[in-house]
């Protein structure tokens, strides 16, 4: 009779919409106020809401060993993907040592017209960072390269910036190096390549419209001879430090042909990292100990150019730490909502909103444009809305590479044109370019909400759920 007792215990309480509405107001206020004014760290101010939310937890009648299986549960459905984050890392340190993607660098500035700056300027900083995965080193670079060549041909700087920032972000979104692209994979329950070629149906349309704009647009301005002094200076750096050959393809071909043959993602970027390693001690005549250093922290790269510097010292398990703790203190965070059934209780209000397809991708998008508003952060845009909706998808029947798509394109990606946000500060400061001169060029950054809205209400690429388990590779 004890036992029993003990079993049924008191009775929990089911939260009300208001109550279960108060640790999404908890969080904003102090993402809002903590990361928007003060600048602390998210995922610390991610635990104290986390914390706030068990307190509430405990309060509703909830046991604590209760709660903490809601957060085991939560991060155990993303430890797939959270392993191919950790491998991205390894592989970016592994291409960088080979010379992998100092060539692809290398050669994509060599394709630099000055009659068709905007044009040009928008397509190298698209290849620049889809071999990086940063938009922020391209913008830091290469972008500061270009704002050069601007100002020495006349061209108004909002639209040259907005064309770097533009091909940035769209290179950033595409690389299966960046962190948002696998963050919004890891949040949505996708697999990282299933999720990017499925944004390519929003992604490309809004990019290639941005090329069209730039492109007749950049008729207007006169072309020029005027060479930048830094764009120079990173050519010669980059040929000076690295030996290229057509073998230091290799890594990247194997990455790309196991994805699309659909073979497994983390074996085959792995493979990729062993190749390059090896071509690293052949070409680049670079010692099995910095290999590994590149692997386990990042390319240490001593060219004696900051700015190049700059571009290449990335990678590295330890690069994806970061990420990791948003990631595992948001899930956190999700977990004792799951748990306690408040997220259960706002997903029910939604759901009465998001009746239609096409009304749960307008939910989508408002929450990720909201999001990004309130917290200016790339990351927390990508994972409240993500974490918050992706139950609500699979209701509809709809595969996660949908919602991973929608929250990396209006959640992760449109940060850069918001003022107070940090890409914002980053890119003001570094372009020296206010976001509201900017912005209206960044056509790619916005053009893909519109794109997505419309095809939410015509159902047109909303693939449906196919596979329990998505994090693996699929159609």
């Amino acid at each position: 009779m004890e036992t029993d007792k003990k079993e049924k215990g008191p009775a929990k309480k089911t939260p009300s919409l208001a109550v279960a509405l108060l640790p999404i107001m908890a969080m904003g206020l102090l993402l809002g106020v903590g990361y928007g004014i003060y600048k602390i760290r998210p995922q610390v101010l991610l635990v104290a809401a986390a914390f706030l939310t068990g307190c509430l937890g405990l309060i509703l009648r909830f046991d604590w060993k209760d709660m903490q299986q809601g957060i085991v549960d939560s991060i155990h459905k993303a430890m797939p993907a959270i392993l191919i984050m950790l491998t991205v890392g390894i592989l970016i340190g592994a291409w960088m040592a080979s010379g992998t993607i100092p060539m692809v660098i290398y050669y994509g500035l060599k394709l630099i017209s000055p009659k068709f700056f905007l044009f040009t300027a928008c397509l190298v900083s698209s290849i620049t960072a889809v071999a990086t995965g940063t938009s922020w080193g391209t913008i830091g670079t290469i972008g500061v390269a270009f704002m050069g060549i601007a100002m020495g041909l006349g061209i108004p700087l909002g639209p040259a910036a907005g064309a770097i920032v533009a091909g940035a972000y769209f290179g950033d979104k595409m690389s299966p190096f960046s962190d948002i692209p696998n963050l919004a994979a890891v949040t949505a329950g996708a697999n990282l390549f299933d999720h990017i070629k499925h944004m390519m149906w929003s992604a490309v349309p809004g990019w290639l419209l941005s090329l069209l704009v730039y492109f007749f647009i950049g008729l207007r301005y006169q072309a020029s001879t005027v060479e930048s002094e830094t764009m120079t200076l990173i050519l010669e750096t980059l040929k000076k430090n690295f030996r290229f050959n057509v073998l230091l393809l290799l890594p990247m071909l194997l990455v790309f042909y196991m994805a699309f043959t659909k073979r497994p993602t983390i074996p085959g970027m792995l493979v990729s990292s062993l190749i390059a390693g090896v071509l690293a001690v052949i070409f680049q005549k670079e010692s099995v100990l910095l290999v590994a250093q590149a692997v386990n922290s990042g390319y240490p790269a001593h060219t004696g150019v900051e700015a190049v510097d700059k571009l290449l010292s990335r990678g590295g398990l330890m690069s994806m730490m970061e990420t990791q703790l948003v990631a595992f203190t948001a899930f956190s965070f999700g977990g004792i909502m799951q748990k306690t059934g408040m997220l259960s209780v706002i997903l029910d209000r939604v759901m009465k909103l998001a009746k239609t397809v096409g009304s749960l991708v307008d939910v989508t998008i408002g929450s990720c444009v909201v999001t990004a508003l309130v917290t200016g952060s790339s990351y927390l845009a990508v994972i409240l809305p993500g974490d918050l909706l992706s139950p609500a998808y699979k209701k509809k029947g709809l595969a996660a590479k949908n919602l991973s798509r929608i929250i990396d394109e209006c959640g992760g990606i449109i940060v850069p044109l918001i003022p107070w946000s940090m890409a914002g500060v980053y890119i003001t400061g570094v372009l020296g370019v206010q976001v509201v001169s900017y912005s209206p060029w960044a056509i790619a950054n916005y053009a893909a909400i519109f794109i997505l809205a419309l095809y939410g209400a015509t159902n047109f690429t909303m693939a449906p759920k196919v596979r329990e388990d998505e994090t693996q590779a699929g159609s």
